[in-house]
């Protein structure tokens, strides 16, 4: 006898019904994302005689480019001795899984949404059709207009249910569902949309949902997937004999990590760097659009002109022409009154060039930041440490990225262990040349590894510091043979990239002084 299904026609109702409530309590939110989008293409305009300017816009790129200056790698560190091969392994697979996912370009995007709307979203998937149907992971931008949750919640994986929504095109789905052709329509769920330049059509299109949600059974919380559209069931794990008691993802996680910035209560996205700043950049907009105005109003003179005057009014307008003809006897003068335009006091220039810096000091895009000097100073080192002590909020942010990194990589090494049921290949370039290794799961003896986060990239002021720093310790002799005790002691007490290669170095040589560049 056929077992029965556990997730039925009823249970797809009452998960449309759930996501409307969830979409019903979003609705502030979405307006503002929205809101937030023109006001990132500069298109804010408050009012009619009002021109944007992009001081705003200028502060995001620029923390943008310093997220991008740190591009997250890590290292994976075993907690038992037996697994440090095992460890060693997974550093060299990991990069490579997220350079074949352009992790990258990911990263980019997320970062983009962190700094206009406050959250970033990562999406960490298994793709059971990459790698000629071996599979892969796959990671994802998730835009969170699409994204749904149980309202209240701060943590994504305490929501009872979550739910993604993309459009399909209806072609697509009948190919791929065969028993969803005759029940396509335009999308069934209503997802709120940014404004774009493009008319975008989706009535050819229909809305498919994924929706993840959480079982007790014992003591372990599993998690399923099920998806569907227009209330016809495409999938559910909940059915699959494989995924019944298990659970679709075996570490027990919505593939979900949000990075937010400025984090608020009862939500798990917190707001960006324009919500903080709109204010700010509508008095500099209504400041600067005033100023302007009144300078063209002083540039160009107008007059009072008597109706029954003398003057021949074409030819004083005429600029080219030196003669201004009038009839009659009396003053021209007395038929013609400048217009008198009142300059607006220095004062308010001042006031437009506060407005500014209180920008760029709340945004933390201080001037140091983007690369400009004041007061002579020209050293690299000089300039780095002043971009250093100027640039702690993005250190901050930085530091909170780099922390729901921390997560992806371990839902990665999740997906390997679950899903690795076949040798994966992967080429590894390092300084010995080109090598070819391959993984599976059942290396993965250990439930725990931990995760030790650190920037890819370094800035060139960063590498310059540095440089000049090794150009310094080789000049004081810090490498020769009888300075290398005192040279052990003054490297333990620093902190660079690369100290622990050079410690390394110092500690086997013996009988030799050490060359730092070859090291």
């Amino acid at each position: 006898m056929k077992e029965k299904n556990i997730i039925s026609d009823a249970s797809i109702l009452r998960a449309t019904e759930i996501l409307q409530q969830y979409k019903a309590a979003k609705a502030n939110l979405e307006a503002r994302l929205i809101e937030n989008e023109e006001w990132w293409r500069i298109r804010h305009q408050t009012k009619k005689d009002t021109t944007p300017s992009a001081w705003l816009f200028n502060s995001v790129i620029n923390k943008h480019a310093d997220a991008m200056d740190n591009i997250p790698t890590c290292a994976c560190l075993p907690r038992e001795k037996k697994d440090t091969d095992t460890a060693k392994l997974l550093d060299q697979v990991i990069p490579c899984i997220l350079e074949e996912t352009n992790f990258e370009s990911v990263y980019s995007q997320c970062w983009f949404d962190k700094l206009k709307n406050g959250t970033g979203c990562y999406g960490v998937f298994w793709n059971p059709s990459l790698d000629f149907g071996l599979g892969s992971i796959d990671i994802h931008n998730i835009d969170i207009l699409n994204l749904f949750w149980e309202p209240g919640i701060t943590n994504i994986q305490n929501s009872k249910n979550v739910f993604h929504v993309a459009l399909w095109d209806n072609e697509t789905l009948s190919s791929r569902y065969p028993a969803t052709t005759d029940s396509l329509s335009s999308p069934s769920i209503d997802t709120a949309r940014y404004i774009y330049d493009d008319a975008i059509d989706t009535s050819d299109k229909s809305a498919v949902i994924d929706w993840y949600y959480k079982k007790r059974i014992g003591t372990k919380t599993i998690v399923h997937y099920c998806k569907f559209v227009n209330g016809i069931l495409l999938y559910a794990s909940e059915n699959d004999p494989l995924y019944k008691e298990r659970g679709f993802y075996d570490h027990g996680k919505y593939p979900f990590v949000f990075d937010s910035l400025y984090p608020v209560k009862a939500s798990p996205c917190g707001f960006g760097i324009i919500d903080a700043m709109k204010g700010t950049q509508s008095e500099i907009d209504a400041l600067g659009s005033s100023i302007v105005k009144n300078a063209k109003m002083a540039s160009g003179r107008r007059f009072f002109v008597r109706a029954d005057g003398p003057l021949n009014e074409k030819e004083f307008a005429d600029w080219d022409k030196p003669f201004v003809h009038y009839s009659g006897s009396g003053d021209p003068n007395s038929a013609i009154m400048p217009i008198d335009v009142p300059t607006l006091p220095a004062v308010y220039v001042s006031i437009l060039q506060h407005k500014i810096d209180e920008l760029k000091e709340t945004s933390g895009n201080r001037d140091f930041s983007q690369g400009t000097v004041t007061g002579g100073v020209t050293a690299a080192s000089a300039i780095a440490a002043l971009q250093e002590a100027g640039s702690k909020t993005t250190r901050d942010m930085i530091s909170a990225s780099y922390r729901s990194f921390e997560e992806i990589c371990k839902l990665i090494i999740e997906l390997i262990r679950q899903f690795y049921t076949l040798p994966h290949c992967y080429r590894i370039t390092g300084n010995d040349g080109i090598d070819f290794i391959s993984i599976q799961n059942n290396v993965l003896k250990s439930p725990v590894y931990d995760i030790k986060v650190y920037a890819h990239k370094k800035t060139a002021f960063s590498k310059a510091v540095e440089n000049e720093l090794a150009c310094k310790l080789y000049e004081l002799g810090m490498f020769r043979e009888e300075n290398s005790e005192a040279a052990k002691i003054c490297l333990s007490m620093m902190d660079f990239e690369g100290k622990e290669e050079v410690l390394h170095q110092l500690r086997k040589t013996k009988g030799n002084s050490i060359d730092i560049y070859n090291a």
